[in-house]
């Protein structure tokens, strides 16, 4: 068995290290020189390739030294913030494909059935699953003629998913009425990009009032937004309800878009403010002005549903939209992700990159709400068992009719019968009396209307500071933009920072063909 030469390994892991981090950090040596007076940074990364060389010469089992290197890359941006973070090319690919509102493969959601079985919930209209004739309820039997007999669902869509142009063979079973046994079907699917919608409902209610509910913020969001916006006028709707409840966010630039259907063309957004660097200004700092004219006109009444998960990019909106008085906020104060992340390509691992916070964003009240939230300006409280009752009744409100999606059941406000055990939205049906108060938009203003300086108030710098050391005692997985969308479900509750909370059980939930 060939000696190893532990030395070696170890001298050659700390320079790995070392210049890695040259690599990656702009003027990196220049930096240390400037702070040799501060810190040693060389003796302070020391201690990472003693303990590789540890690990490799005293672990229990062989070890792969670039798993482990990963890992250590995890460990150090997860020491930073709970927003900062390593992504893996599978994070990188899967983040990649969901901001920009697309991704390769069939289009289908998939879950399991009563008897763990994988079965297809619902292809996406127009998609190649739905355009080869697989419906709802198909249970799929072999993936490429390999069972799924005791397949996890995250096997079954690795499986499934793959490059545009390629192929997948599906063997289903098709539920037959009148007959015992199933029909037997196979189906060759070509694979190519399916939409991602990040409207997860849109409906115009029987009093005319248009509710649409955004689940993220893609590239496509606004343009998606623009045109149901469009359809509803052409019905003759007299008031909007956007809902950002359960919006984790997703792209800066799209918040912006989506801003440009409400207000005055050269309105500001948003800026944003990061470190700075020998007493100058960082260069990356943006100002976010709208640039076109609105769809719906001044003076049309909205309003925007927000609650404790309402994060990052909704949160920009929803200060928008206050501060110029273009919207009524109802619901309770948002999480307060005030910050940015930059997404820093590295040379390797290969196709990884970092998730790095670089800049906190403000509102145009000057102000930064990070840690902070923003407060609504008509406080509507929805308790947590009130709140995942109410995200399970939604849910089963489509589950037997995947078509269903867009007409969910949120009570009465939505015009379902009453029944025992219905829960009501409180918060749309607040929305909803409070524009049936009157047509003028001014006087609703006026009268629910809070001062921006008591709803949107700075965070403060020094609780920030704190929060930012106790950081390293955190682990979280990566935030905003949004996780991998569930395409035509909103079978769960996204918290803050792109983390889906499964409601009301994680193995009931449906899984995107990724």
């Amino acid at each position: 068995m060939r000696k190893r030469n532990s030395k070696l390994e170890f001298t050659s892991l700390l320079t790995f290290l070392v210049v890695s981090v040259m690599l990656l950090s702009d003027g990196f040596v220049a930096r240390i020189s400037a702070e040799s007076g501060e810190v040693d940074v060389y003796r302070e990364i020391e201690p990472i390739g003693v303990v590789l060389d540890t690990i490799q010469d005293q672990y229990v089992r062989p070890v792969d030294i670039r798993q482990v290197v990963e890992g250590a890359l995890y460990g150090m941006m997860g020491s930073l913030d709970e927003h900062s973070s390593f992504l893996s090319a599978e994070d990188l690919e899967i983040m990649q494909e969901d901001t920009q509102g697309e991704f390769e493969g069939i289009g289908v959601s998939i879950k399991l059935d009563e008897d763990e079985r994988i079965m297809v919930f619902q292809p996406i209209p127009n998609s190649p699953a739905a355009d080869a004739g697989i419906r709802p309820f198909d249970v799929i039997a072999k993936i490429d003629d390999v069972s799924t007999r005791g397949m996890s669902l995250s096997d079954a869509a690795e499986r499934i998913r793959g490059p545009r142009g390629t192929s997948v063979r599906l063997t289903l079973l098709r539920e037959k009425e009148g007959q015992e046994e199933p029909e037997v079907i196979e189906v060759d699917v070509r694979r190519d990009k399916v939409p991602l919608a990040s409207l997860k409902e849109s409906r115009l209610l029987d009093n005319k009032i248009a509710y649409i509910r955004i689940s993220d913020f893609k590239q496509n969001t606004a343009q998606d937004l623009k045109k149901k916006i469009k359809e509803f006028l052409g019905q003759d709707m007299r008031a909007f309800v956007l809902d950002l409840r359960w919006n984790p966010g997703g792209l800066l630039t799209a918040s912006k878009d989506v801003c440009e259907l409400f207000l005055q063309r050269g309105a500001l957004v948003t800026y944003t403010k990061g470190r700075e660097k020998n007493g100058k200004h960082n260069a990356d700092d943006l100002e976010l002005y709208t640039g076109g004219n609105p769809v719906l006109p001044e003076g049309f009444p909205i309003i925007v549903l927000v609650n404790e998960q309402t994060a990052s990019s909704s949160e920009i909106v929803t200060g928008a939209l206050q501060y110029y008085k273009r919207a009524l906020i109802l619901g309770e104060k948002t999480f307060g992700k005030g910050s940015v992340q930059t997404i820093i390509p590295l040379p390797h691992p290969i196709n990884t990159a970092l998730r790095l916070t670089t800049a906190l964003y403000y509102t145009p009240g000057d102000v930064t709400i990070d840690k902070n939230g923003i407060l609504p300006d008509i406080e509507v409280p929805m308790d947590w068992e009130h709140e995942r009752a109410l995200g399970k009744q939604l849910y089963e409100s489509f589950e037997r009719d995947p078509d269903m999606a867009d007409r969910q059941n949120h009570g009465a406000v939505t015009g379902n019968e009453a029944a025992e055990g219905l829960v009501e939205d409180l918060q749309l049906q607040r929305a909803v009396e409070i524009l049936l108060e009157s047509n003028v938009w001014a006087d609703l203003i006026q009268k629910y209307h809070r001062d921006v300086q008591i709803t949107q108030v700075a965070a403060d710098e020094a609780q920030n500071q704190q929060d930012g050391k106790r950081a390293s005692a955190r682990r979280r997985p990566p935030a905003d933009p949004a996780p991998a969308d569930t395409p035509g479900t909103g079978t769960s509750l996204p918290a803050p920072g792109g983390q889906d909370v499964p409601v009301p059980n994680p193995e009931e939930q449906p899984v995107p063909d990724p």
